[in-house]
């Protein structure tokens, strides 16, 4: 009979035969907890079996978490409850056929369960290393409200006219004779003489979306200004159409910023455990030409709890900056990641990429 601790099976399957196994199961927020299949100790209370694939039980604590995980609405729990117990048979039944072939026992296969277990065990680990902050105070969601004008009280916005064009059309002579165009339709007119396929966008941008050496300069360049912005495989020949207030309140605000500042805390305690372990662990690489430099920086997990995750809004401001998505309507209320993101340095490429096109 299935233990009431496999819940975790799709994702940590048996390295050994199937019947003899002692099944790891872990989960996001628990410990690796052992099972024997074979021990009636072990096995689900009665009543907690909802379903038995091959004479294997799926169990209401499985389900349980199956509904936690897809986070199903309170008014569509009945529907979901069964939706996901034919997953959850489906689940089986392929765990089984796998099992029969020997799959689990594919090399590959056993790689990435490895690295899923390893994975997961940081995870929790480090969720429980760091805990939970709790909500910043009003003290300091006001702070950081009052330090950043740019994000709130004083934001402005750009609504912008862009002509996006393949990257190879950018000529010298086109680039000169841009130059000295006063709109964009002239810009457009010399694109149709010349055969070269474009396109049409409208752009809405806010202080809060941009960096903030960008955004000052945007606030600088007057109404149908152009600049070139290249990007990839594609040039953006941008002119701003308008540039108006667009204050938000503290009340709106407090709640983003909130996050916001929870978000970095939890990043700050995170980055400070990874720094003590370090500290105190021997660490030696065997291949001298991977050993970092003074210059490669530390890093979390490849896949860090939510919680510890890159503050949201992370590595979109440097690709807004450089013109790189064009998006219509209005952008983040802020704050914008303006420090101590992982995507800074992506974010810093894009930015010099898109000042280097102002005029």
């Amino acid at each position: 009979m299935k233990s009431s601790h496999q819940n975790a099976r799709s994702s940590i399957l048996s390295f050994t035969p199937r019947r003899a196994a002692c099944a790891a199961v872990v989960m996001a927020s628990m410990a690796l907890a052992g099972c024997n299949k074979d021990n009636p100790a072990a096995d689900a209370k009665p009543g907690q079996a909802l379903a038995s694939v091959n004479g294997e039980e799926i169990t209401i604590l499985q389900l349980n978490e199956e509904m936690q995980r897809a986070g199903v609405p309170a008014a569509q729990q009945e529907i979901g409850r069964k939706q996901l117990l034919q997953a959850l048979i489906d689940r089986e039944l392929l765990e089984n056929e796998a099992a029969r072939e020997k799959i689990d026992r594919d090399p590959k296969v056993m790689q990435a369960i490895e690295r899923a277990r390893s994975l997961i065990i940081a995870q929790a680990y480090m969720q429980k290393a760091v805990g939970d902050v709790g909500r910043p105070t009003q003290t300091e969601i006001e702070d950081y409200f009052n330090k950043h004008p740019q994000f709130f009280a004083n934001r402005r916005q750009f609504a912008m006219n862009q002509l996006v064009l393949p990257a190879s059309a950018v000529t010298p002579e086109l680039r000169a004779a841009a130059d000295k165009a006063k709109s964009l339709e002239e810009v457009a007119a010399l694109l149709d003489t010349r055969q070269v396929a474009y396109g049409r966008a409208q752009v809405t941008r806010s202080t809060a979306d941009l960096k903030p050496e960008l955004a000052a300069r945007l606030l600088s360049m007057p109404k149908g200004q152009l600049f070139l912005v290249q990007e990839g495989q594609r040039a953006l020949l941008i002119a701003i159409d308008a540039v108006r207030d667009a204050p938000v309140s503290l009340d709106i605000a407090a709640p983003q910023i909130a996050q916001y500042l929870a978000n970095r805390k939890n990043k700050e305690l995170a980055q400070a455990e990874i720094q003590r372990l370090r500290a105190t662990a021997r660490i030696e690489y065997l291949n001298k030409d991977l050993a970092p430099d003074a210059a490669t920086p530390g890093a979390l997990p490849t896949a860090a709890p939510a919680s510890l995750a890159a503050i949201p809004g992370a590595g979109q401001a440097g690709s807004a900056a450089a013109g790189a998505a064009p998006i219509a309507g209005d952008g983040n209320i802020g704050p914008a990641a303006t420090d101590g993101d992982d995507d800074s340095a992506a974010d810093k490429a894009a930015l010099d990429r898109g000042v280097a096109g102002l005029k």
